[in-house]
């Protein structure tokens, strides 16, 4: 029986799926890293939701995929991958929909005070709370800008440029059309014209670092950033201290440079800051989606077929599912 190996649990249903085919699904035993190197030694192919020691496919020899159970695929080293010939999947547009809905609910919160209001009213009443109407927007008429126009970025344009009647100025990597409602623009008009600049685009080397001091300086001053895509996008430093000198309207976050944070992590005290724990994408019918479509192409190289997203097409020639 093939062996697939867990860096953690996945959905019930995707298990099912591998198990009705004759699979061994297992996690490590125990919790240190040596465990997942114990399994991976024998495993046929490995669904990752947590990052990966950098030599451990190395010592992998039996794998013959390497399947994320997700989008971003960066905690995995696919140059390794690549370098001995193994197949690395992804499923994108796995949990656009819970990331979208995600950035409309910050949206939503911080042009309404949501979270001041409820404060406000708890500790000093309705009267205080009332008085405060005034400081908050429609998104109606309001410009979001789009860094990354993937399944996340094209659904988030879909309900703010569609459904909230918002400008959207939108850039995307490749030459690929965009939608009819995104308006096209550069990173200078995009950080000087947004309302709500949205980063949604992997973490590559051409992105790091891609929310620059020098950029976010040009943000509007009651501008919000929101950033659903890695926290290394953005200059956190950066960032930080535009906050606190009230050059920006805010920041939301749902990725961090550290993950998870310490809790002296300065990100804690920064002023109009929104924080979620790398969550936009986990809603229980998002993980099942990813998880069993990550599971679907393990069943597909298992049966030597091709799999439909592999995020290092170059290695398929001769990968090691070909001798298996």
């Amino acid at each position: 029986m093939p062996l697939i190996a867990l860096t953690s649990p996945i959905a019930p249903a995707a298990v099912a799926l591998l198990e009705d085919a004759g699979m061994r699904v297992e996690l490590p035993p125990g919790r240190g890293p040596e465990g997942l190197y114990a399994i991976c030694a024998e495993a046929d192919a490995l669904i990752v939701r947590l990052p990966l020691p950098r030599d451990l496919l190395d010592r992998s020899p039996k794998l013959r995929l390497v399947a994320r159970a997700g989008v971003g695929y960066d905690f995995i080293p696919v140059d390794r991958a690549t370098a001995i010939g193994l197949p690395v999947t992804n499923v994108p547009g796995g949990n656009a929909v819970s990331v979208a809905e995600h950035v409309i609910a910050q949206m939503m919160v911080v042009s309404r005070r949501l979270e001041s209001a409820d404060r406000t009213f708890r500790t000093k009443g309705w009267k205080a709370a009332i008085e405060a109407w005034d400081q908050a927007v429609e998104l109606s008429g309001r410009t979001i800008g789009i860094v990354g126009l993937g399944a996340i970025g094209k659904h988030v344009a879909q309900i703010a440029g569609l459904g909230f009647g918002m400008r959207v100025l939108g850039m995307r990597r490749g030459s690929g059309a965009l939608p009819d409602h995104v308006e096209p623009a550069d990173f200078d008009r995009l950080f000087a014209e947004s309302d709500f600049l949205l980063l949604s685009c992997p973490l590559t080397e051409e992105t790091r670092g891609l929310a620059s001091a020098e950029r976010m300086a040009r943000m509007k001053p009651n501008a919000w950033l929101i950033n659903v895509a890695r926290g290394g996008v953005v200059d956190e430093p950066a960032l930080l201290r535009l906050l606190h000198e009230g050059r920006i309207g805010g920041a939301a976050l749902d990725v961090m440079n550290e993950e998870p944070p310490a809790r002296d992590n300065p990100l804690f005290e920064a002023p109009n800051l929104l924080l979620t724990p790398h969550w936009a994408g986990m809603t229980p019918a998002s993980v099942e989606r990813t998880n069993v479509a990550a599971a679907e192409e393990v069943l597909r190289v298992m049966r030597g077929e091709r799999p439909v997203n592999v995020v290092n097409p170059e290695v398929w020639q001769h990968a090691r599912h070909a001798a298996a």
